[in-house]
């Protein structure tokens, strides 16, 4: 990709630096331990057992320890703070902090033209880096999910470490390949503004477990379709593309299949349990996103 002289955008957060105390949330037994030595100094080894023995049969029957903890004052959430060493981070994940700065900075200016056309107002997310673990509106999450988009703040999250798992485990290399991964969770946020997310949300509620996985591959196909829609743009209005580039782009959504990660898994193929679609799917739809260029031709829903 042609990506180096490129704007970059605001919207990148970097959380790298951030890491939980390691305190327990609620209803665990982390926080409690903490303030044993408290505990005994103000109410004495028999105070402080009769009180833990208490604690523990409300829990036991009431099933939330959390509610007794916090209504003596002894709830500790589980904060996230900043660390004070400078952050260290390689040439090359400088260099891939920019690469992403410079992806997102042209999904919006895709995806702000598209909304425009359409008489809407496109809102930008935010990408959050991190590393290990991160605090989202949607919990918290480890970096073995893979990047993800959190529409309760409508934010995107990724850890740049999933990069070299694309390339090594998935066997799918190239900048493009990385690229199309930023695409496709930006595809969800377009999604979320659309209302769409939010509709197949509600629907899946109301079916079974079969049938909401159903909804919820037509949903993964569409974001694969944006993310083409994005790339079309990326090539014809800014020529980012270069030769080889839409290749990675399908190697990636191949070989992050449904039905690709199940064979490597469990040596066979559920196809009841995809949420994703398969290799082929994927694939499909990218191309259809990036052969089409608009919103239009991403109907995954009726198709």
């Amino acid at each position: 990709m042609l990506w180096r002289d490129k704007r970059r955008s605001s919207n990148v957060e970097d959380q790298r630096n951030m890491s939980d105390s390691g305190l327990g949330g609620p209803g665990s037994g982390g926080g409690l331990l903490r303030l044993l030595p408290m505990l005994f100094r103000f109410l004495g080894f028999k105070g402080t057992i009769l009180l833990l023995v208490g604690v523990g049969i409300y829990g036991l029957f009431s099933g939330n320890l959390g509610n007794i903890l916090d209504g003596l004052g002894l709830q500790q959430s589980t904060p996230t703070s900043m660390s004070t060493e400078p952050l260290r981070q390689t040439a090359e994940e400088k260099e891939l902090v920019d690469f992403v700065a410079v992806v997102l900075a042209d999904t919006e200016a895709t995806w702000t033209t598209l909304f425009r056309q359409k008489g809407k107002t496109y809102q930008e997310p935010r990408l959050v880096l991190f590393r290990g673990s991160v605090k989202s509106a949607c919990g918290m999450a480890q970096s073995a999910v893979g990047p993800f988009y959190c529409p309760g703040d409508q934010r995107i999250y990724l850890d740049l470490g999933f990069f070299d798992q694309l390339t090594k485990r998935f066997k799918a290399p190239g900048d493009f390949a990385q690229a199309y991964v930023i695409a496709h969770e930006v595809g969800h946020h377009v999604q979320t503004l659309l209302g769409i997310s939010g509709k197949v949300e509600a629907a899946r509620n109301e079916l079974s477990r079969t049938q909401g996985n159903e909804l919820s591959v037509r949903l993964e196909l569409q974001a694969d379709c944006l993310a083409g829609v994005w790339a079309n743009h990326a090539d014809s209005t800014r020529q980012l593309l270069e030769v080889g580039d839409v290749e990675e782009g399908l190697t990636a959504a191949s070989a992050i299949g449904d039905d690709t990660l199940q064979k490597q898994s469990q040596g066979y193929v559920s196809p009841d349990s995809f949420t994703h679609g398969s290799s082929s799917q994927r694939v499909k739809w990218f191309k259809t996103g990036l052969a089409g260029g608009n919103i239009g031709s991403c109907d995954t829903f009726g198709n």
